[in-house]
Order: structure tokens, then sequence, then C-alpha cells
């Protein structure tokens, strides 16, 4: 039986064990927004989606919103697309447990990379377990061991390990070997990233066309803002281009901090860029151009890459299995795996260690700490402290309000955060494989800016069509406007 857990508005949380054709209540808790006096055993999906689909309606149309997205989304999607966890046949897994990918056709799990070098491999193992205990996240993770590795192999520089004169020295054989372990696991990692997408990509089609179909109509619910909201702003951890898919599926236009057609170019300058239109007739007065949205990828991705100068996106093919044939072009000559931009990048100081994450990570501030922000957090753990500080400060301003949607809560993680958080009003929770499933969430939870704009029109219309007829009406029998029928 599995578990859910919902709070919404000013209730506490609730779980939901799934049972049969609907969910019972734990602990005989009810919600505030059932008719008064109910306290029914079992509830079903359509009477949460009373009490959901409107809360969540009146919230992404805050001032500001914000959506971040986590390993959870690519998961889905393989899943759907897939019908397993794995694609077939590279044996790539995608684990939303611990929000990181495995390869297993090498025997070798991207959680705990295999370190070939011997001299510092303790170390090693010891400073990365370390750093996932300071984390909180349990277990440590690929991310926590390239940045280790880095870091010691910046001090071995400093010691000029890396420098031979005459005969190579073991400190230099060592250095060289650790050098290489790192650019295989990077490597090891961006292939199976892309065998992720190429799993989905070369499905089969029925099952394709369904996840896209389903992708598609998650971003729209919430990039379909009016006119007078500011922009959607899209946030997301993970390395692959999903999100990229689902928008040009979507016809959903994306505005990064790249420039440039041919190999578009990351630039610090963050120019308020927009698309407007005129409307027939109407000149000087442009209005926003719907399907538009901002997007920022916080750990980089995986057709980022260092050219020495600047940070350049190349073009590389949604699921492709071979990356280095692409670095293999003029300009990045002497680009290789370790100048693939995932966070932590393998830069050799720390002014470019910070570029240009630093730079997403202000983006991600500033379009979250404002007063009126909604930030809806989908897929994502809560692995990561300096993301879960920027989440913890935005809460700190009273008109904001945070939205977590994740598929299950392994190890209690988004629970301890939301006690150690505080500020309960400011929350929603939608937690359990029956409520945050993507297909629940689409065909169930998500609003559809299309129907409620279609909604708010026929309401309105009927009000101006029978509000005449309601005056000239009996009081004792008139024509109900909002239900279409006949009130006695």
């Amino acid at each position: 039986m599995a578990e859910n857990v919902l709070k919404i508005r000013d209730d506490e949380c609730v779980v939901l064990n799934s049972s049969g054709d609907g969910f019972e209540i734990r602990e005989g808790k009810s919600f505030s927004w059932l008719a008064s006096g109910i306290f029914p055993s079992k509830i079903n999906l359509s009477s949460l989606r009373s009490g959901i689909e409107p809360w969540l309606t009146s919230l992404f149309q805050s001032e500001h919103l914000s959506l971040l997205i986590g390993t959870g989304l690519s998961y889905s999607l393989s899943k759907m697309a897939t019908t397993s966890d794995t694609d077939g046949e590279k044996g790539v897994t995608v684990s939303e447990t611990s929000g990181q990918t495995s390869i297993d056709s090498k025997q070798t799990s991207m959680d705990i990379p295999a370190l070939t070098s011997e001299k510092y491999r303790e170390n090693i193992l010891s400073s990365v377990k370390d750093i996932a205990e300071k984390g909180r996240r349990g277990t440590a993770n690929i991310e926590d061991t390239i940045r280790v590795i880095n870091e010691l192999l910046r001090g071995l520089e400093i010691l000029g390990h890396n420098k031979i004169e005459g005969e190579p020295t073991p400190e230099h054989l060592a250095f060289t070997e650790l050098k290489d372990n790192l650019n295989q696991i990077i490597l090891d990692f961006t292939i199976g990233i892309s065998n992720i997408e190429k799993g989905i990509a070369t499905a089969v089609l029925s099952k394709r066309e369904e996840a896209f179909g389903y992708l598609v109509n998650f971003l729209m619910s919430f990039a379909s803002r009016s006119g007078t909201r500011e922009r959607l702003n899209i946030f997301t951890t993970n390395y692959d281009r999903v999100i990229e898919a689902g928008a040009e599926l979507a016809g959903l236009h994306l505005l990064d901090r790249f420039t440039g057609t041919l190999a578009p170019i990351f630039r610090s300058s963050r120019l308020d860029v927009d698309m407007h239109y005129n409307p027939p007739g109407i000149r000087g007065e442009p209005r926003y151009l719907e399907g538009v949205a901002r997007f920022t990828k916080l750990h980089g991705s995986i057709d980022w890459v260092d050219t020495g100068t600047y940070i350049r996106r190349i073009g590389l093919p949604f699921g492709s299995s071979d990356i280095e044939s692409f670095l293999n072009a003029p300009g990045l000559s002497y680009v290789d795996s370790r100048k693939v931009m995932i966070y932590p990048n393998s830069a050799k100081d720390r002014e470019t260690a910070e570029y240009p994450y630093v730079e997403l990570f202000r983006d991600f501030a500033a379009a979250i700490c404002r007063p009126n922000s909604t930030l809806v957090t989908f897929g994502y753990g809560f692995g990561d402290e300096h993301i879960n500080r920027v989440i913890k400060d935005m809460l700190t301003i009273p008109s904001t309000h945070l939205v977590i949607i994740s598929f299950n809560d392994t190890g209690g993680r988004i629970i301890k955060k939301y006690e150690e958080i505080g500020r309960h009003s400011q929350i929603t929770l939608i937690i359990g494989e029956d409520l945050a499933d993507l297909k629940t969430l689409v065909n169930y939870l998500l609003p559809k800016p299309s129907i409620d704009k279609a909604s708010i029109r026929m309401s309105e219309l009927l009000r101006q069509r029978y509000s005449s007829i309601q005056k000239d009406e009996s009081p004792t029998e008139h024509f109900s406007a909002t239900t279409g029928g006949v009130d006695i």
C-alpha cells in the first residue's frame, strides 16, 4: 500500500494510503476544503482535484512564478517511454532516490565512480564521504567525487607534481593517473546522460509520443501565463536536454544567457531580452508574446564546453551516443571530456571554477527571493544545500510560497527540510507515487490554462446573457448562471 503525503492551504500534513479505487486517510484526519462535517474514510482523485487544482491555479498566477526541476522529470519520462527504468540497450538507469545516473553496462556505478588511482583512492573516498555527511545527503554522489578530485589535482599542481624534468617521478605518474581517471569518470557520466536521452528518443513510437505529450502538457501548465504576469522561470539541476526537447515540441521559446546561432556563447551580461509583438492596427504598444519562458540549467549541461575563452553550447543532437565526435571542430581542438561543463567543472583556478555557475545561481536567487513569488519544485530531492539555502531565504519573505511535488521522499529528506524551515503556511506538499506521478499530475491536479481561460469567458458570458432574465424572474425560481440549472 503506497504512502502519499498531502499538505495544501492551511491544513496539516495528511498521509494518504492508496487502496484500490481511492485513498485511505490515516489517523482520522480530513481536509478543511471538504464539505463541513464530512470525514470520509476514503477519498478519490476527483475529490482531491476539487481541492488541489484550484489551489495550484491560484498559486500559478502569482506575480512571479518559478519551476525547479530535478531528476524526477527525466526518471518519469524515461520510465513512461521505455516501460521500465532502463533503456534496455546500454543498461542506463535513472535513480530518483540518489538523484544520479548509473551505468550498469560497465558495472560502474556513477554514484560511486570507479577509482583506478591506487595512491589517492582512500583519501578521495574518505573526503567524499565527509562532504556527503556535511551535506546531509546520506550517500555520496558523482558530483562530490568530481569536486574532491579537482581539488586534489589543483593541490598536486601547486606541489609541482604535474611537472616533469627528466625521468617521470612516482608523484608525476600518480598525478597523470588521477587526471586520466577523472577524464574517464566525466566521459562515462556524459555518455550515461546521453543514453538516457537516447532511450527516450528511440523508444517505440506510441510510447515516445505519449511521454512527450505529457511533458508538453506539464510544461504548458506553468508556461501559459497571462500577459500581465512576469515570464515563467524554469530552473533545472539536470544535465540532459529533456526540457529543451519538450519545449521545442510545445512551441515554447526558452530564453537563456546564450547568444548566437552556430555556437552560442554564454554571456555574463543579463539583459532583459524578451519577445513581444504589435497587435494589428496598434503601433508603439508591444505586448508579451505567449509561449516564452526563461531557462537556467544550474548545474550545466552535457552540450556546454569550456573553450578557454568562452563557454559555448555545441550542436549535440538529442540522444547522441558519440559526444567526442562533436568536439572535433575548429576552435575545439584542445577540448576534451574534462572541459564539458557539468557541476562542478574541472577548471584550474577558483575564479574559473565559479564561472559560469556563480552567474546561474545568482539568477536563481534573484528570480525567487522577491515578494509575491511562488516556487514549484518537481522531482527535486533537496540534496543540494547550495540550492536549499536560497529556498530557505526566499521563505523569509511572507508573501512567497513553496510547492514541493515529488514522486517519493527517500530517507525523509523533504519532510525533514519541511520541519526545519518551519513556515508551514508557506509550503505545499504533494508527495507520493500516486499523487506526484506525471500522468496523475497532468490528468487531474495541474491547472489547464486554456480550459481555465475558456471557463472564465463562459462565466462572464452567462452572467451578461442572463442577468436581465434573472431580474424578471420570481425570487423563488431563477436560472443559475454558474450551474446552468434551475434552483427551486
